[in-house]
């Protein structure tokens, strides 16, 4: 996949979370975030797969396995975070 692919397919997933941030705003946890954000992707003609397990190598070396919450398109990974407050510090 080329990096103008990349960049219009990341662009559509962040307004796809976008939409999801306008339409329930903040207060949600991340499942409520996960499905909402799924349902979005649909809607937009995007397919996905909800809580992916991957496994990570690094040079033909397994170094370490985590589940993704959503792969898009079989091509970009998204971990959503929910939070009370997001200051940093």
């Amino acid at each position: 996949m080329m990096e103008n692919e990349i960049d219009t397919l990341t662009g559509l997933i962040i307004g796809c979370a976008m939409e999801v941030h306008r339409t329930h705003g903040p207060g949600f946890l991340e499942s409520v975030y996960e499905k909402a954000l799924a349902i979005e992707l649909g809607l937009q003609g995007l397919s996905y797969e909800r809580q992916m397990p991957i496994h990570a190598r690094y040079k033909g070396h397994a170094v370490g396995d985590f589940v993704s919450d959503l792969l898009v398109e079989k091509k970009v990974l998204v971990e959503l975070k929910a939070c009370q407050s997001c200051n940093p510090g």
